[in-house]
């Protein structure tokens, strides 16, 4: 809200409030009578008609009231700075997750995203950058006239590869060739793996069509960035996509490269995001991101996918309790 006056910008977060609450356009009288009361409904008005000009504010009628415009919703977000965390049910909420479920082999990624779901009531989405993800085993396990390749990371458990074996090919040799895969990879980065692959392309010494399929299988995994979304028929409900928008969001939580397109994040630290409207999303979609670093582990981008007309001061302090609490679990 840089250049705004200090009742320029309360006015402003009083119109971006009340519409977030009500979606209902905000009057100056409205403004006035409930929560300016010690300045004239006239003065509001001329406070907002300045806001309109500057971009802030949008009038569809002349005789209505204002909403916000894109611009606004990017400044309220700025000025976010003094919002309240989250309250201490819900922290003890994200921490229990975390640690009752330390041991399951599900993705941490994918519980992330069902905490950030369950305490926005949107819909959840993230990218998972498996470049940080240390290698703990590979291994190749026989099933019927294939091998299913399985990758386990410090972060998750990939499955969903199989190579074909040749007919006479004896179970041991299954063996060997897991153990070779063990001793070039194992404990390597995701983003080594492809740096190894001349080593393990020297240590095959048989079957190499299986050790080259299961290779390629390996550096598939550590080339992909897996889509994970989360409570897909949250944001749906809200009232913005009665009249036919839900098929526009629906046609975005479809499109895993779009979104994986519009989750990109760099650096550690984490940093909101927001891309409205226009920026490759549909007309009456809004998206929220925050880049996530645990230790020396990237575990991805994740956001939250909704209408423009969102909850931004709640989506906000849940993206960044839920990096804060990962971090902190992280350093113990």
């Amino acid at each position: 809200m840089e250049g705004l006056s200090e009742r320029k910008k309360k006015i402003l977060r009083i119109v971006v409030d009340e519409y977030i609450e009500t979606a209902q356009p905000v009057s100056s009288k409205a403004i006035a009578e409930n929560h300016l009361t010690e300045i004239s409904s006239a003065t509001v008005r001329n406070e907002l008609a300045a806001l309109e000009e500057q971009g802030y504010l949008i009038q569809y009628h002349t005789s209505g009231g204002r909403v916000p415009s894109p611009k606004a919703y990017r400044s309220y977000i700025e000025g976010l700075s003094e919002r309240g965390g989250l309250t201490k049910v819900e922290a003890d909420y994200i921490r229990q997750t975390f640690e009752r479920r330390a041991g399951n082999a599900e993705s941490v990624v994918k519980r992330v995203a069902d905490v950030i779901s369950e305490l926005t009531d949107y819909t959840s989405v993230a990218v998972a950058d498996p470049a940080g993800e240390t290698i703990q085993s590979i291994g190749l396990f026989p099933c019927g006239e294939k091998a299913l390749v399985v990758l386990v990371t410090d972060l998750r458990i990939l499955k969903d590869a199989f190579v074909a074996l040749p007919p006479d090919m004896e179970e041991g040799e299954l063996a060997k060739i897991s153990a070779t895969l063990q001793a070039v990879f194992g404990g390597r980065k995701m983003a080594q793996a492809r740096e190894a692959e001349e080593q393990a392309e020297l240590a095959f010494t048989s079957y190499r069509r299986v050790y080259r399929d299961a290779l390629d299988a390996l550096l598939s995994y550590a080339g992909r960035k897996d889509v994970v979304l989360s409570g897909e028929n949250k944001s749906p409900l809200r009232p913005e996509y009665n009249e036919g928008g839900v098929k526009e969001f629906l046609s975005l939580v479809e499109s895993r490269d779009k979104i994986a397109g519009l989750l990109e994040g760099d650096g550690s630290e984490i940093r909101i995001q927001l891309k409205i409207g226009s920026e490759g999303m549909p007309e009456d979609c809004s998206m929220v991101t925050a880049h996530y670093s645990a230790g020396d582990k990237t575990l991805g981008t994740f956001g939250v996918l909704g209408p423009v007309r969102m909850d931004y001061a709640k989506v906000v302090s849940v993206l960044e309790s839920v990096g804060k609490i990962l971090e902190n679990m992280a350093e113990k």
